[in-house]
């Protein structure tokens, strides 16, 4: 399954850091691509933004549902592509490594299913790593703006 996973250090420490994640209208529009999301519950939200994955240019809806909330590190979650052809998942850790300051750390899994499956997920392999990198260095640089 393609995936990607970045970590980065920001100088606040974990409360700081929980605060601002533990509100996914804080992250969702850090996103490469983000269009709007809309909110149904504390737990699911719809997430659209659009997606230039090499010969891939579209808008994606995504159905993001929160499975875990672990205060004050982790938060865990599910994605589904609104036709049933992307699932998957990741989630956003952060480690205390100091007094003031807390190690974040972002991961993402997507797997394409269906006829075009098999050519999407060769290109979501180099697309992945690059679009968690980008997320966690917004959520680091909001957090430390």
């Amino acid at each position: 399954m393609p995936s990607g996973m970045y970590e980065v250090e920001v100088d606040l420490p974990i409360y700081k850091v929980w605060d601002f994640v533990k509100d996914m209208d804080n992250w969702a529009p850090l996103i490469l691509g983000y269009i709007q999301h809309k909110r149904f519950t504390n737990r699911q939200s719809l997430w659209e933004f659009y997606s230039d994955i090499g010969i891939i240019k579209k808008k994606i809806s995504l159905m993001v549902t929160i499975t875990e909330w672990i205060e004050p590190t982790k938060v865990t979650f599910s994605l589904e592509g609104e036709n049933g052809k992307l699932k998957g998942g990741g989630y956003y850790l952060a480690e205390a490594i100091g007094e003031n300051k807390t190690k974040i750390t972002g991961y993402l899994d997507i797997n394409a299913k269906g006829p075009m499956g098999p050519m999407v997920n060769k290109v979501l392999v180099s697309y992945l790593p690059k679009v968690t990198k980008e997320m966690v260095m917004a959520i680091a640089t909001k957090l430390e703006a």
